[in-house]
């Protein structure tokens, strides 16, 4: 186990590369006692500095979040891109296959406030051991539904894949914002989505090759689905145990000014109930919450029907199907980190999120007008695009999210940009799924661009006001007022921060 121990040591040479910064002045807007006293870490009034250091441990909690999030979304994506192999072992309709990947979106949208409740009121640990548990149990209860006739055993065992998947999804943007400095924060969030992208990746290319069709055979069937089943089992548990060993709530230091300033409010002064009020009244966030949940949601719905829609146009490429799945999410990969460097470069949110939304509008028109040329080639190149940028908005939104709505928690925030996703996916996969079947595929994505259309429309609409960069930066004032909560005899001493931007 890595202990903050040894970042004494780091901290001086540390200090020296300039992550000891300057911070706004405390007195005047830090809650309660902790004005007083000077701030987090006992820092004097009058001094205007907050002590702040990166830990090394910030990597390995990066890398295991990551890797058991990839072990999620692969067996979100492993049914659906087999979907006429599960519906031959099974003996069900496409439509119930495609409800185990739409599960996920269904579990996602009544439990999400209870999830970040969760995240909020007990924290990162708890949260991110729920998430890694209840992964690794949905993956040993699948090993149960190996026989034709248990599609009831193995829905069952996705929906527990699908709880374990709220505790995972609003993680990238507060793992970024706790432990990592405000050079890092944007790429560090990308990183931490870029693992769901590449169990996606992975669970386009993977099963094809595991479970190949054999439909004269069910027992060779059965047997290649065990290998998946539990391989996928024996990852998740050891990837459980890792996330046991190395998460802590926080570091010993704060990385950034932003999180020292929400690090000194007492506990008692935090309301989760009217945290979802302020994002709630905040414009551009529900602005960017239905424009992010319109993107997500056209990608959801692409994922879970590509295979549908390649062997429209070319039988029996199941496995190039899954290449070309592959293609897309890792050219996603891809367009993450660049946006994630790019962002922690230039700060340019909403330029670069508009950008990357109307290149995501092009690619998907192109991608609908050039599936049925005849030309796989020409698929894997226009699906490479639309990955591209479609994918890698993803942590865009997270980030922009967290600007602009600074200092309410990152998971909140993120977790209703997810909930805004599911919802949308879900919607999107039926409406898609029964235009493919009933007419093509190209009406199916001609209602995705229509709606993505509408989301660049909504995102031009949304004004940057990037409070938590300013904090960082020292160009915002911030000041205490009083918030309502639901204990009368808390309202004389409740209080939060509020923003207020001098832009």
């Amino acid at each position: 186990m890595v202990e903050d121990g040894s970042e004494e040591e780091e901290g001086e040479a540390e200090g020296e590369r300039g992550e000891m910064l300057g911070a706004p002045q405390h007195n005047g807007f830090l809650p309660g006692k902790e004005a007083e006293n000077g701030g987090p870490g006992g820092c004097a009034a009058g001094s205007g500095r907050a002590e702040t250091r990166l830990s090394r441990r910030r990597l390995v909690v990066l890398a295991v979040f990551s890797c058991y999030s990839l072990v999620n979304a692969f067996q979100w994506i492993q049914y659906s891109i087999l979907s006429n192999v599960f519906v031959h072992f099974y003996g069900v309709s496409f439509t119930e296959i495609d409800w185990l990947s739409m599960v996920y979106m269904v579990a996602y949208v009544p439990l999400i406030l209870p999830a970040t409740w969760l995240l909020d009121a007990r924290g990162l640990r708890l949260t991110a051991l729920l998430g890694a548990g209840l992964n690794a149990l949905g993956a040993w209860l699948k090993c149960a539904s190996l026989a034709p006739g248990r599609y009831a055993l193995t829905m069952a065992a996705q929906a527990v894949c699908a709880v374990a998947q709220v505790f995972i999804l609003g993680l990238p943007s507060r793992i970024a914002s706790v432990w990592f400095g405000p050079a890092e924060v944007s790429t560090a969030c990308s990183v931490a989505v870029l693992g769901n992208q590449l169990g996606t990746a992975i669970g386009f290319l993977l099963p094809p090759v595991l479970v190949p069709n054999t439909p004269d055979d069910i027992d060779l069937m059965a047997h290649n689905i065990s290998i998946m089943f539990y391989g996928t089992a024996i990852v998740s548990t050891l990837l459980f145990f890792l996330t046991g060993v190395v998460f802590e709530e926080k570091p010993k230091y704060p990385p950034s000014h932003s999180q020292a300033l929400l690090q000194a409010m007492p506990p008692e002064d935090y309301s989760y109930k009217q945290s979802i009020i302020n994002l709630v009244r905040n414009v551009p966030f529900v602005l960017l919450l239905i424009s992010y949940g319109i993107m997500t949601g056209s990608f959801y719905s692409v994922s879970t029907l590509l295979n549908q829609m390649i062997v429209t146009h070319y039988e029996g490429e199941e496995v190039n199907a899954g290449r070309i799945g592959l293609t897309l999410v890792v050219a996603g990969m891809v367009g993450s980190i660049i946006c994630g460097l790019w962002l922690d470069y230039t700060k340019t949110y909403k330029q670069t999120t508009l950008i990357v939304y109307i290149l995501s509008f092009i690619g998907m028109v192109v991608f609908t007008f050039t599936l049925d040329l005849g030309y796989l080639i020409v698929v894997f190149v226009t699906g490479g695009v639309l990955g591209f940028f479609m994918t890698g908005y993803l942590p865009l939104g997270f980030e922009f999210a967290v600007e602009i709505t600074y200092p309410e928690s990152e998971g909140t925030s993120s977790g209703l940009l997810n909930a805004s996703a599911q919802i949308f996916g879900i919607v999107f996969t039926l409406v898609q799924g029964k235009l493919t079947t009933d007419y093509s595929p190209c009406a199916g994505n001609l209602f995705l661009c229509t709606w993505l259309f509408v989301g660049i429309i909504l995102t031009a609409l949304i004004k940057s006001d990037l409070r938590r960069h300013n904090v960082n930066s020292g160009n915002m004032n911030m000041n205490v007022k009083a918030v309502p909560v639901d204990n009368p005899a808390e309202r004389e001493t409740c209080t939060a921060l509020t923003v207020q931007s001098d832009l």
